[in-house]
């Protein structure tokens, strides 16, 4: 284990880490060592089991700090990439049920092309059908009739939302068309599945007026490092309308200063290249000259603490925009990091824009995403209105 410590202690000062936490990590790493030569255990038999089984010995010797098990998982991890120690899954429970998900799943990602994401929403909703259809008995699907679908559709739909119904009854139409596609089924079954009333339009967008995003603009403390990356990220929400998800999946090389562009990737695999304004470069440029720590890693924004990585998901910058309508004294029902998209349309609209000006910047697939806009242009709808009987107003 004693060669490994040296490139141990580099990589976690590559990813930040203070020189105190390296010794902290390195003193639980040399115990854990010392231990694994007296019970025997060679480098390559290492796991989570052995991690676990050291750390609870630890724990009885009330010795655990609380950066060891992560000290400890690093150094599993580190071991794994170098082919020292084999990669170990955990053990799944195997049966005619996971089997069936685990095909469906790879079908998904393989023959479909849908994204890790999308799968999160679908594979609930089978296993559920599947718990509910059949228990804990291999599916026989040549018994499945419209009735079970419909039924499970009818018990299920009234507890969620509209947009989570939606997927439910999307996530079960996919299921239906793949267990015909393989033969498991003779009926479209999929043409069985319920729609649940979801009216386009229905709703009014989620906005804040203009001069609100401007004061959560100016709110932003820009002292620090972190407020000036918190900063540019504003911008790039409430000036370009970039979604959170595509913020924190942005690269340096996404960034084109000879042209002024910037490459934006969103949903399905789909890129569109958007012109960077001169606010938004501006707090870019002065975040990556003097704010980006730095890591080896491609991502523009990175953590301000070890470790020095990318933000692992979406809703890191839904949070960060919550707290910046705080820290600005703006209320709002509607605090995520989309809220500042839509309040981008909306004053892009009430300033003359057309509906398609306005989707081609949002990269809207379909001119009925942008459509909603059009109920907050009440200028244009008071042209639609009919006068009011009597000639009242």
């Amino acid at each position: 284990m004693n060669e490994h410590l040296d490139a141990y202690a580099a990589a976690v000062a590559d990813q930040g880490y203070a020189d105190h936490s390296i010794r902290q990590q390195i003193v639980v790493i040399a115990d854990f060592s010392r231990w694994l030569m007296r019970k025997h255990i060679a480098v390559q038999a290492l796991d989570s089991k052995v991690v676990d089984r050291f750390l609870r010995l630890r724990h009885r010797q009330q010795r655990v700090r609380r950066g060891d098990p992560k000290a400890l998982q690093r150094l599993l991890a580190m071991l794994c990439q170098k082919g020292v120690v084999g990669p170990r899954q955990p053990p799944v429970a195997d049966s005619a049920q996971t089997r069936i998900v685990a095909e469906f799943r790879r079908y998904l990602l393989q023959e479909r092309g849908l994204s890790p994401a999308t799968l999160l929403n679908y594979v609930p909703v089978v296993e559920q059908f599947l718990s509910a259809r059949f228990h804990n008995r291999a599916p026989n699907f040549a018994l499945l009739r419209a009735p079970h679908v419909t039924g499970f559709v009818m018990r299920h739909a009234h507890q969620l939302s509209p947009v989570r119904a939606g997927l439910m009854v999307t996530a079960l139409r996919s299921f239906f068309r793949y267990l015909r596609y393989r033969g498991a089924i003779a009926t479209d079954l999929a043409g069985c599945v319920p729609t649940v009333p979801n009216w386009s339009l229905s709703t009014l967008p989620r906005f804040l007026p203009a001069a609100s995003v401007e004061r959560i603009l100016k709110c932003c403390d820009r002292t620090t490092s972190v407020g000036r990356r918190n900063h540019a990220i504003l911008l790039l929400l409430a000036r370009l309308g970039v979604r959170a998800g595509e913020v924190v999946g942005l690269n340096l090389d996404d960034i084109d200063w000879s042209t002024g562009q910037i490459t934006i990737r969103g949903k399905g695999g789909r890129s569109a290249q958007l012109p960077l304004a001169a606010e938004v470069g501006a707090a870019l440029a002065a975040y990556l000259r003097h704010d980006r720590p730095r890591s080896a890693t491609r991502r523009v924004f990175l953590r301000h603490r070890a470790p020095l990585a990318g933000f692992g998901n979406s809703s890191t910058i839904s949070s960060l925009v919550m707290r910046a309508l705080k820290h600005a004294g703006v209320e709002s029902a509607h605090t995520g990091a989309h809220v500042l998209r839509h309040s981008l349309a909306t004053s892009l609209l009430r300033q003359g824009g057309s509906l398609d000006e306005i989707g081609e910047l949002l990269r809207h697939q379909s001119p009925n995403t942008t459509a909603i806009y059009a109920k907050v242009d009440v200028t244009a709808l008071r042209t639609l209105a009919l006068p009011w009987p009597g000639g009242g107003r």
